[in-house]
């Protein structure tokens, strides 16, 4: 599924792409939105308004996404390849917390 690349491959090609200090910011603080937002999903079924702040994370996730590459100058890697959408939370880990997972 990763075309024959290593995980760290990928992560040091979308690294190439956030330079720029907001972009990296706003990827910083977006990404954990986004994934945050998934993981609540579930809690949607069984908590009434949790949909509210699901849909609020994800959607201010995804924009704090778009101001960044606004300040990179470059459009979102997932544009070339949806498989860039994968790299973003590990890129996250990796990059913001030192966390990182097997090649």
């Amino acid at each position: 599924m990763m075309g024959g690349r290593t995980w760290d491959d990928w992560i040091e090609e979308y690294s190439e792409a956030h330079q720029n200090p907001i972009n990296k910011l706003t990827h910083a603080i977006g990404i954990p939105m986004i994934a945050i937002s998934l993981l609540l999903i579930p809690a949607m079924f069984f908590m009434s308004g949790a949909w509210r702040l699901v849909v609020l994370l994800f959607v201010v996730g995804w924009i704090l996404q778009f101001i960044g590459h606004y300040f990179e100058g470059k459009p979102p890697e997932f544009f070339k390849d949806w498989r860039f959408l994968l790299v973003g939370l590990r890129w996250w880990f990796k990059k913001i917390l030192g966390i990182q997972f097997g090649s």
